[in-house]
């Protein structure tokens, strides 16, 4: 405001209105081996590869950090955010198929602005950062804390990226992220302010 010489900020009175995440305002990325050029698992501690971020581990600790609440969805003590367990089964037969349970974008979207599930019903489709929080480097197949039963797949997020027509989404296979088309299917796991 002061380069732009507008009025001064006003604090606004509300504890409601935007509530302070609980735990480090960074997440630690799950990583805990470090590796040469070529890929070979060293000493975290080795002086020809240091300052990996498995040897730092920075950031809000994977350890404890989620809770299973037992009712089908798991509490993100960092950031405060609730998720869906599970992808979502949106034809609620029990089991994910990609033909039944998985939506194109727009689909995505209405699904989780409708949802009522565990006594809630402001759930949302996470944006891209939400998504990228939850994945976790130090795993494979999935690249996701065990407390979630997701699919090794694609997840839709309610981010539209640079090219207007895609939204970015993330892969909990191999902890990858990327956009794609939104008329394309992927599933779903939908999120809403917990803490």
């Amino acid at each position: 405001y002061l380069f732009a010489q507008g009025p001064a900020p006003e604090v606004i009175e509300c504890d409601t209105c935007c509530p302070p995440p609980s735990g480090g305002a960074l997440l630690a990325t799950g990583q805990t081996a470090c590796y040469t050029a070529g890929g070979v698992v060293i000493d975290c501690n080795s002086a020809e590869y240091p300052g990996q971020d498995g040897f730092y581990q920075a950031g809000c600790p994977s350890a404890g950090r989620f809770t299973d609440n037992g009712d089908g969805t798991v509490t993100d003590n960092c950031t405060g955010l609730e998720w869906q367990k599970n992808t979502a089964d949106i034809d609620g037969d029990g089991t994910i198929a990609w033909e039944q349970d998985a939506l194109t974008w727009q689909n995505a979207l209405k699904y989780c602005e409708s949802l009522e599930f565990a006594s809630h019903a402001d759930w949302r489709l996470p944006n891209l950062r939400e998504l990228l929080s939850i994945l976790d480097y130090g795993r494979y197949a999935p690249s996701i804390d065990p407390v979630f039963g997701v699919e090794f797949w694609w997840y839709w997020s309610s981010s539209t990226i640079v090219y207007p027509w895609t939204a970015g989404f993330v892969d909990f296979e191999v902890g990858g992220t990327g956009c794609d088309d939104k008329g394309r299917r992927m599933y779903v796991s939908g999120v809403r302010r917990g803490l």
